[in-house]
C-alpha cells in the first residue's frame, strides 16, 4: 500500500524536476492575466506565482544556509510549469471523480495523513518528505491527499488502478469536457495524454532561476 501511495504521488503531484531554467515572456498574451482556463475557469497567473511563492518559501525554512537553498532552487527549476501542471491535473481528476460519483471526506483525508505520519516519524517527518520528494508545502499536504484518495477510489470504481491505461483515458475524457486552455508561456495542454506540453514559442525567452526567483510572470 505504501508503494502503490508512493507512485499515486509521483504521478499526480506537481513533481519538481532536475535543474532547468523558468519561463518568463514579452508581448502579448492570447491569456491576459491568466495561466490556464478549465471548464471556464481561470487559475490567474497571481495564483501560480502564490503556489510557486509557497514551495520557495518552505524550502526557505527548510535550510541552514543560502548554499542548501540555492542547491534546492536548482533542483527544481521547471517549478513553475511543474506547478501549473498539479493545479490543472487537481480540477481534471475532480472532474472525473464527479462524473463518476466519488467523493472524499475530511476523515478519510485525516486518517491517510495519520498513517503517513506514523510511517514518516511524526508530522514534522511527513512534511519534510513531502517537500523533498514531491514538492508540496505543509499548508497543500492535505489538498494533495485529497487529490490521492480521488484517485485511488476512482481507479477502485472502474476496477483498475492509477496506472493503468483505463484510469488515464476517464481522465482524458473529463480532460476533454473541461477544455483546457493553457496559456501559451506554460506550453499547451494535451488531453488524450493529460499532460502539459511544451510548445515552441519565439517570444519566449529563458532566463535563470538564479536571476527571475519564483515568478513566472513577464
Amino acid at each position: 500500500m505504501h508503494r502503490r501511495r508512493r507512485r499515486t504521488a509521483l504521478l499526480l503531484t506537481a513533481t519538481i524536476a532536475a535543474a532547468a531554467p523558468l519561463l518568463t515572456a514579452c508581448g502579448n498574451d492570447a491569456h491576459p492575466g491568466a495561466a490556464a482556463v478549465v471548464g471556464g475557469q481561470r487559475i490567474t497567473v497571481s495564483q501560480l506565482e502564490n503556489r510557486v511563492s509557497e514551495v520557495r518559501d518552505a524550502q526557505r525554512a527548510a535550510v541552514r544556509d543560502d548554499a542548501q537553498y540555492a542547491q534546492a532552487i536548482a533542483q527544481t527549476g521547471t517549478l513553475t510549469r511543474d506547478t501549473l501542471h498539479g493545479m490543472v491535473l487537481d480540477k481534471v481528476i475532480q472532474k472525473a471523480a464527479e462524473n463518476a460519483g466519488v467523493t472524499v471526506s475530511r476523515r478519510e483525508i485525516q486518517e491517510m495523513r495519520s498513517g503517513l505520519e506514523q510511517q514518516a516519524g511524526g508530522a514534522q517527518g511527513l512534511e519534510t518528505a513531502w517537500l523533498q520528494q514531491y514538492g508540496v508545502p505543509p499548508q497543500r499536504i492535505d489538498e494533495n491527499l485529497r487529490l490521492q484518495l480521488e484517485a485511488q477510489k476512482l481507479a477502485t470504481k472502474l476496477g483498475t488502478d492509477t496506472s493503468q491505461p483505463a484510469f488515464w483515458n476517464t481522465l482524458s475524457t473529463a480532460s476533454k469536457e473541461l477544455g483546457v486552455d493553457l496559456n501559451p508561456r506554460y506550453g499547451s495542454w494535451d488531453a488524450k495524454k493529460v499532460s502539459r506540453v511544451d510548445v515552441a514559442t519565439p517570444w519566449v525567452r529563458e532566463v535563470s532561476a538564479g536571476a527571475q526567483g519564483p515568478s513566472a510572470g513577464a
